[in-house]
């Protein structure tokens, strides 16, 4: 009876590696795929970069194009779209203060002039890295009236800590009265 005992356990131990085997076995496998597809994509977007990527001279933003001083902050296009403007360098924002309205659709557009920067607004989606050469696009909506915080989240020297803007969110009407008027939209009153 001892001898069968021996021998029940000793067949169960061996079910029991070879299941393991087989798990080790798909395991690998599929951290060997992951690691081929992480590679592929790597070099694939390395060879072809992602579309609609826009590029600019950063030693010539202040000087021509897009985004002169003039042309920096919230405007509201003749098609009735609301577009930003800024500019991030060492250790600041370009415009500091935007205004922007509640309940429309809002298309930021930014690059920076020196280093990796970035920014997050307060509690929104709106999370964008800036690298100097390129143009940050994307559009959000911010749902309800108020100020939100703009702090830069990528690490850009010793003045890093101090870098921040604001956001005011007015309400639609509020704004379409402010920039029915042709000029940009602004924190400071004109």
């Amino acid at each position: 009876m001892k001898s069968m005992d021996a021998s029940a356990v000793h067949r169960s131990e061996l079910v029991a590696i070879a299941a393991e085997r087989r798990w080790a076995w798909i395991v690998g496998v599929i951290i060997v795929l992951l690691l081929a597809m992480m590679v592929f994509t790597s070099l694939h977007w390395a060879a072809m970069p992602p579309s609609r990527v826009e590029t600019i001279d950063p030693r010539k933003l202040h000087i021509s194009g897009e985004f002169v001083e003039g042309n920096l902050g919230t405007t509201l296009g003749t098609d009735g779209k609301v577009v930003v403007r800024l500019i991030a360098q060492q250790y600041s924002f370009e415009p500091q203060c935007l205004v922007v309205p509640a309940g429309m659709p809002v298309t930021f557009r930014a690059t920076s002039t020196d280093a990796i920067h970035g920014f997050v607004v307060g509690t929104t989606n709106a999370n964008v890295m800036l690298v100097p050469g390129f143009i940050a696009t994307f559009t959000t909506t911010f749902k309800k009236a108020g100020e939100q915080l703009m702090p830069c989240h990528e690490y850009c020297g010793t003045g890093h800590e101090a870098m921040w803007g604001r956001v005011q969110v007015i309400p639609r009407d509020e704004f379409l009265a402010k920039a029915g008027r042709g000029e940009g939209v602004s924190c400071v009153p004109r």
